[in-house]
């Protein structure tokens, strides 16, 4: 499971920076994306290891 969620994370890490170097877009834009993509890591790795409940049984009524 270690392994898988560093792979993952290398993965995330090498996209995202070819995102950044290689497709062109407006500052406010890299950095909207970065944020997106760096919170929905965190939430990924807090679910893997059991600190976060499973994000879809949130129920709103």
């Amino acid at each position: 499971m270690l392994i898988n969620i560093i792979i993952v994370l290398i993965v995330v890490g090498v996209l995202l920076w070819l995102v950044n170097n290689y497709i062109p877009m407006a500052g406010s834009i890299k950095t909207i994306l970065n944020a997106v993509v760096v919170i929905f890591v965190i939430l990924w790795l807090l679910q893997a290891f059991g600190l976060l409940g499973s994000v879809g049984s949130i129920n709103v009524h």
